[in-house]
């Protein structure tokens, strides 16, 4: 394969991405941290503040995924496809991905050991670590990696596809909504079977992952079209984004609406209905957040602005520490019927693991040598947005 020319094995760096990667991770931290509420504040009068957040927020996931490929395409896509690409990339995903993985399902895995399970023996525990390390099980949130790891091993595949036939490009974004949608209905309708946790499993994924790898590839000749900004306004681009952030508003409301009513008066709705207005929710959602950053860093002070892109440029390894925060806080519930010290409650394990998690990593980040081994690829030392922020390292979080 020809090599190509040194103008396009590298693009300009986008820093908003940061900021993207900051709103994911609060989107996380807010479904995680009200996960408990919205069953035990059912009752509640403010019920629907706790469902809302729980569901409107459930875009990190799919935003990161959504990030991964945007960012590895984007890098990678006008590099010639080698030998020596390929191992700088799978040593990058050993070192800063599947290591620290590793190091928190054990984390995680003794910790559950100790506080539930420690009657088991270890022969028993060591079976039952390797079979969830390897199905992405031990703790609740690490299914994310599992997933992110998946994608990883099909990366060099897609690449090559696209880049040896540049018209599949085009194909792309409605061959991943086919693919997952493909693998839905066959696990719902077509197995005697279904595959057991199927979120954990890439292919309910594809529709982000591929329009991740479009965007990516597309970007350069498409961002007029993405960024919102009074020079890139014409008619045509303005109703574009009116109709996106509509149908954003109105798949949000109607995903919280569906929660809401089952959760709240038990009705009944076809899981495929939920499948449907999540996922456009959350394609909707990585747009609209890309939007997002953009206005984020021409309209805030710069200081918030260096707050929010450090806290994203942190946001793999608080994705990956703060559910302890989150286990050890609800050791200590309270016992008590007042309302608003309940609601307090619940607002102080979002802001432990927000502020807990940030510290920790942000610690390791300046002080601790090999610190990758517990949280990948940190960053060296503060930057400002307007400086330059390397893309791939924003990725794997």
């Amino acid at each position: 394969m020809a090599t190509a020319s040194p103008s396009l094995q590298k693009r300009d760096n986008i820093p908003e991405l940061s900021i993207v990667r900051a709103m994911a991770i609060i989107g996380v931290l807010s479904v995680h941290s009200t996960s408990f509420a919205t069953v035990d504040m059912v009752n509640s009068n403010y019920f629907f503040l706790y469902n809302f957040f729980n569901i409107f927020m459930k875009i990190g996931t799919t935003t990161f995924i959504f990030l991964s490929s945007f960012v590895l395409f984007y890098n990678y896509y006008t590099r010639p496809l080698d030998k020596q690409l390929l191992g700088s990339f799978y040593k990058k995903r050993l070192l800063y991905i599947i290591i620290p993985y590793l190091v928190f399902s054990l984390f995680y895995f003794a910790i559950l050991h100790f506080y539930y399970y420690s009657d088991r023996s270890l022969s028993v525990e060591v079976h039952n670590f390797i079979d969830k390390v390897l199905t992405g099980k031990a703790y609740t949130h690490l299914y994310f990696v599992y997933i992110n790891i998946q994608f990883y091993l099909m990366f060099p595949l897609f690449l090559w596809l696209m880049k040896k036939f540049p018209r599949t490009v085009k194909w792309a974004i409605p061959a991943g909504f086919a693919l997952q949608w493909g693998f839905f209905m066959l696990n719902k309708y077509g197995l005697e079977t279904p595959v057991p946790n199927r979120g954990s499993w890439s292919f309910s994924y594809f529709s982000y992952y591929l329009l991740g790898a479009t965007l990516g590839i597309y970007y350069p000749k498409i961002k007029e079209w993405v960024i919102i900004a009074r020079n890139h306004a014409t008619t045509a681009r303005v109703l574009t984004w009116i109709a996106l952030w509509a149908l954003w508003i109105a798949a949000g409301l109607t995903h919280v609406y569906l929660y809401y009513e089952t959760r709240l008066h038990k009705a009944s709705f076809n899981t495929t209905l939920f499948d449907l207005v999540w996922n456009i929710h959350g394609v909707l959602t990585a747009l609209v957040l890309i939007q997002i950053a953009f206005i984020l860093s021409r309209q805030l002070p710069k200081v918030l602005t260096r707050l929010i892109a450090r806290l994203g440029a942190l946001s793999f390894g608080v994705y990956l520490i703060h559910p302890f925060f989150l286990l050890v806080y609800r050791q200590y519930p309270l016992h008590t019927g007042t309302a608003w010290l309940l609601h307090l409650w619940y607002l102080g394990g979002f802001v432990l693991a927000l502020i807990g998690s940030w510290i920790v990593v942000g610690f390791f980040a300046r002080y601790v040598p090999f610190n990758w081994i517990a949280f990948g690829n940190l960053p060296k030392s503060k930057k400002r947005p307007s400086q330059p922020v390397v893309p791939e390292r924003q990725l794997d979080a």
